[in-house]
């Protein structure tokens, strides 16, 4: 079993940055692609970015070039820094760690971006 706990969402205003951190509880976390997805109200739960245990990654089209993904091994931690960041990316981010046929969800982090 692996736990995953999110961090650092809150309020921020249009053009503001975030970054959210999700820490594993096991320390086999490296050997899990770790991915950041979100949910907004009355819409489905959508890929924000992922990063693989070879450190390819991939971005939505609506936050490539805003959002980074990264993960530290040693800390059992990835990360999502947002920049530029919009009202539309107003949601609940979820932290997701998988391998083969294990999925592990967190519990969210509520991120809202308004004036």
């Amino acid at each position: 079993q692996v736990q995953l706990v999110e961090s650092g969402g809150g309020l921020v205003q249009p053009g503001g940055s975030l970054r959210l951190s999700c820490t594993a509880s096991r320390s086999i976390f490296s050997a899990y692609t770790m991915g950041w997805y979100r949910q907004a109200p009355g819409k489905q739960r959508e890929m924000v970015a992922f990063i693989t245990t070879a450190g390819l990654i991939n971005y939505a089209d609506s936050v490539r070039g805003r959002f980074t993904i990264s993960r530290d091994n040693a800390k059992n931690t990835v990360y999502l820094q947002m920049n530029s960041l919009k009202s539309e990316d107003t949601a609940v981010y979820y932290c997701k760690a998988t391998r083969i046929s294990s999925v592990y969800w967190g519990q969210g982090t509520q991120v809202t971006v308004s004036s």
